[in-house]
């Protein structure tokens, strides 16, 4: 008698789903929490240290690849399964029954408790512009995120007390906000990259359907993270590395005798200074106190700081893959006008 064992029943596609992200979010969470114990090890492996130039650049590079790539990933698989519930159109119509500036206001205020620097803010950016939230409103996000949150505030309350933490988070949601709603006002949409039109339209999304089920949801979300970390990855990689060098490089002395000058020009030099460089309020703040140390003016170094955490190099290299060049040069000149008026403020009153 010819028997056959009967095939080990595989489990339901949802639990396997489940099973699978019981097992991904706290390995996720728990490598986010040891980014610096990865950085110093593998940094340990090349015999080098952080004290010197070349090992706190690799230790920068170490510590924000794996941090940015891992915010991307679930911020994007996130996003995806939103928009099973949400079709960009309705996502445009539920916004459209407010005031655009009420958007901005919202966005820049979500940016407060996000301490995303510049290159991590931009993962959500996308996400947000694909879900289909208004450009200008993105931006506010975008510029708010990295510039204005409790790790900056907190630190400039602790070093300079509450009125220059109070200055600065005026301004800084100022700029946020009359920033978003001027290039949202320009109405440049069409400057972004075709792939992002795409998937803003929902021309790449799946199909917007109430009647989807969990396992659907979550194929759509692993989708989404395939289709933009899959084009945006290579870009991450290269404005860390370059954002790295340059962190490990620069030259503190030379930029306080710049920024310490008493001159009308010494705020748009601070601000040009501050774009090629790559880092998080926490990492810049330190640099903004030893450069008031050596003489700089507040207000100058306080528009540095504000350049390098809200428009690095890295993050347009990194904006590129979702920006064209025009739509990039309108959001860096906008953000940079904003920021020198605030650089100009701190002179006059303080």
């Amino acid at each position: 008698m010819n028997t056959t064992a009967s095939p080990v029943p595989r489990p339901a596609p949802l639990i396997r789903w489940l099973a699978g992200l019981a097992l991904a979010a706290p390995v996720w969470f728990w490598a986010y929490q040891h980014l610096t114990d990865f950085a110093d090890a593998v940094l340990s492996l090349t015999g080098l240290t952080r004290q010197s130039a070349l090992g706190e650049a690799l230790h920068f590079f170490f510590f924000d690849t794996p941090k940015v790539l891992l915010l991307l990933t679930g911020i994007v698989f996130v996003m995806g399964i939103v928009q099973t519930f949400f079709a960009p159109e309705r996502t445009r119509a539920l916004l459209a029954g407010k005031r655009t500036g009420v958007g901005n206001v919202l966005a820049a205020l979500l940016g407060i408790v996000t301490p995303f620097c510049s290159c991590s803010a931009v993962p959500l950016f996308i996400g947000l512009l694909s879900a289909g939230v208004p450009l200008g409103i993105t931006f506010s996000f975008l510029i708010s995120a990295p510039m204005v949150n409790e790790v900056a505030l907190a630190l400039l309350f602790g070093m300079f007390g509450w009125k220059v933490a109070g200055l600065y988070l005026g301004m800084g949601l100022l700029v946020a906000i009359v920033s978003g709603l001027v290039i949202g006002r320009l109405g440049m949409e069409k400057h972004l990259e075709d792939w992002v039109q795409a998937i803003a339209r929902g021309d790449a999304a799946p199909v917007q359907d109430e009647g989807l089920n969990w396992v659907q949801r979550f194929e759509a979300g692993w989708s989404h993270v395939r289709e933009i970390v899959g084009k945006v990855w290579p870009y991450v990689i290269v404005g860390i590395a370059l954002g790295a060098g340059i962190h490990g490089y620069v030259p503190e002395d030379f930029m306080a005798s710049i920024m310490g000058r008493d001159a009308w020009w010494s705020v748009p030099v601070a601000v040009l200074l501050g774009v090629p460089m790559y880092t998080n309020a926490a990492g810049v703040i330190p640099i903004v106190e030893a450069l008031i140390g050596k003489g700089a003016a507040l207000g100058t170094v306080l528009a540095f700081m504000m350049s390098v955490i809200a428009l690095s190099a890295p993050e347009m290299i990194i904006l590129r893959k979702a920006l064209k060049p025009r739509l990039i040069a309108t959001f860096a000149g906008v953000v940079a006008l904003g920021i020198l008026l605030v650089g100009y403020v701190f002179n006059l009153v303080l």
